[in-house]
């Protein structure tokens, strides 16, 4: 029986599929370890394989290759180092399994299946893994460690069955992406289950982004008491060491570095940066492409760029028609100014003109209406397209949520794009964000220093009214309710699934709710054809919130 213990929290940034450089990852992460007198390393869940893995993990040869992979890690411990536990698929009896593998004098030594498996939201487990049984501890050089893999944490079952099988100390391998009040939301269940159990808890998360998720890590510890004894920082990788004690009949983790918590615009627009790098760097595009207009969401896309990848690998265009103002132009220029970004201006009158004539005999007649205002959106998007597959940028769009909920943008053509940076951001977040930018800058941010005086994104970019500029004297306003109104209409929608009579007891019009209502709704068959983009809140597009595309219901919800 050992008195002392020093657990490592490895919070490691795998990407999906590349088996080899998330083993190389782990290696790294237990030399550190290692070096500073680890007797364990503990990473998040299915680092091996990057997660989620979706349906990769089901592929032979997918599961052979990190089944060989974690074999020869196994063999790696025999150096008399730190074991290592670690979250990989893995295969047993014919079935496929979410799980942490412990492996330590150059084998391994013992195994256990994630038992809840989620399947909401961004989840669906279900659809790839088995179930496994209600675990027992693992032991691990004279104690038992209770393993949990991440939603085990969330409900009493698992950590009510390793107590009373005899656990010591709670480690949880975690995949938890990043949502608004995300951390406060995995601390409550971490505290319930200290506190049915009496043990206390050490928490790893992942770091990095993936698709439309990321991870912000933050990986920590409780104490029996139920308070902090560790905590890892959010949005960087990290390697957490935690020395541990037995006294009495239990374990107590001395308080090491306790980092502090961002407030809610730091911990978005940080979001924002990491999923944007990752996505860019993990699928190897040299740099990003983007429409920049003068307005306020193409500015801090730009600005989101240039802090995730630097000025040098941001290539922004101006595409100015006849309704683009002076303003637009001057902040414009302003804004690539103040980035350091390359800015080429093609102009696309002549496309316009192109368009009329080619259409003249078709449309005449007819009064103009949307179709000449979308022809114009589409030009700058077959602009953006053609210098994307010229030079191999990305395009970035730059539409945001609340645009996106209603069916404000042009399909194939403000939409074209690889990514959106602010697929998930509503309108009034984007403002507060852009203040929030000038006033800050991040700790990794590549772009310039915040200093409160505009010089990140112009102040006129961000007071002027918002404007597609697609006619004389347009403001989104002649179509939209005031942002405020709408953003607060859409979230008891979307992410409240509440009724027009519930939105109205809130204060807001019955009509503005319903009207609000039916565009969300019509919009649906337009943002399943959007880029992907971090997720940020609670019920993102896309796999959060599954709607039919054809969809007659007219009735109140």
């Amino acid at each position: 029986m050992t008195d002392t213990l020093t657990i490592a929290l490895a919070q490691i940034n795998p990407t999906v599929g590349d088996i080899d450089g998330n083993l190389d990852r782990i290696r790294s992460a237990r030399a550190e370890a290692a070096a500073e007198g680890a007797d364990l390393v503990v990473t998040g869940e299915l680092v091996v394989s990057g997660y989620p893995p979706e349906d990769l993990v089901l592929k032979r040869a997918f599961q052979d290759t990190i089944e060989a992979g974690v074999r020869t890690l196994a063999v790696e411990t025999n150096d008399g180092g730190p074991g290592l536990l670690v979250g990989t698929p893995w295969r047993d009896a014919g079935a496929l399994y979410n799980a942490a593998v412990l492996l330590d004098g150059g084998e391994i030594t013992a195994v256990r299946f994630k038992h809840e498996l989620p399947n909401y939201g961004v989840f669906d487990e279900k659809r790839v893994f088995a179930q496994g049984p209600l675990p027992g501890p693992m032991a691990f050089r004279g104690v038992r460690l209770g393993v949990m893999v991440c939603e085990d944490m969330w409900l009493p079952d698992v950590a009510e069955c390793l107590q009373e099988s005899g656990a010591e100390i709670l480690v949880v391998l975690n995949g938890s992406p990043f949502e608004i009040d995300k951390p406060d939301d995995r601390l409550s269940p971490a505290v319930a289950r200290v506190t049915e159990t009496g043990l206390p808890l050490a928490y790893v998360n992942l770091i990095g982004g993936q698709d439309e998720l990321v991870f912000d890590g933050a990986s920590f510890v409780l104490g029996a008491e139920r308070d902090y004894r560790a905590k890892a920082p959010s949005w960087r990788e990290d390697i957490r060491l935690t020395r541990w004690s037995r006294e009495g009949d239990g374990w107590s983790c001395a308080e090491t570095d306790i980092a502090t918590e961002l407030e809610s615009c730091a911990a978005v627009y940080r979001a924002m940066v990491l999923g944007l790098r990752d996505y860019v760097g993990k699928n190897g595009f040299p740099g990003v492409l983007i429409g920049l207009s003068g307005g306020i969401d193409s500015a801090l896309t730009a600005t989101v760029a240039v802090d995730a990848l630097g000025p040098d690998r941001v290539h922004l265009v101006l595409m100015p028609s006849p309704f683009t103002s002076q303003d637009s132009l001057d902040d414009a220029n302003a804004t690539a100014r103040q980035l350091g970004c390359k800015l080429d201006t093609i102009a696309i009158d002549a496309a316009m003109t192109a368009f009329d004539g080619m259409l003249g005999d078709l449309f005449a007649g007819v009064p103009k209406n949307e179709a000449e205002e979308n022809i114009q959106a589409r030009a700058r998007g077959m602009i953006l397209m053609a210098l994307s597959n010229k030079f191999g940028h990305m395009v970035l769009s730059t539409g945001n949520k609340s645009e996106m909920s209603v069916g404000y943008a042009t399909l194939y053509g403000d939409m074209c794009g690889g990514y959106s940076v602010l697929k998930d951001v509503y309108k009034t977040t984007v403002f507060a964000l852009s203040r929030w930018r000038n006033h800050h800058t991040p700790g990794d941010a590549h772009g310039p220093t915040g200093c409160g005086d505009g010089s990140v994104i112009p102040e006129r970019v961000i007071t002027k009214p918002p404007s597609a500029e697609l006619k004389p004297n347009q403001t989104d306003q002649d179509t939209l309710p005031p942002y405020d109104e709408l953003d607060a209409i859409l979230k008891c929608l979307i992410e409240g699934e509440m009724s027009l009579d519930d939105i109205a007891a809130r204060g807001h019009d019955l009509k503005t709710a319903e009207k609000v209502w039916h565009m969300l709704d019509r919009a649906e068959y337009k943002r399943r054809q959007a880029p992907p983009g971090v997720k940020i809140t609670r019920r993102a597009f896309g796999r959060d919130r599954r709607y039919p595309l054809t969809n007659r219901f007219t009735g109140k919800v």
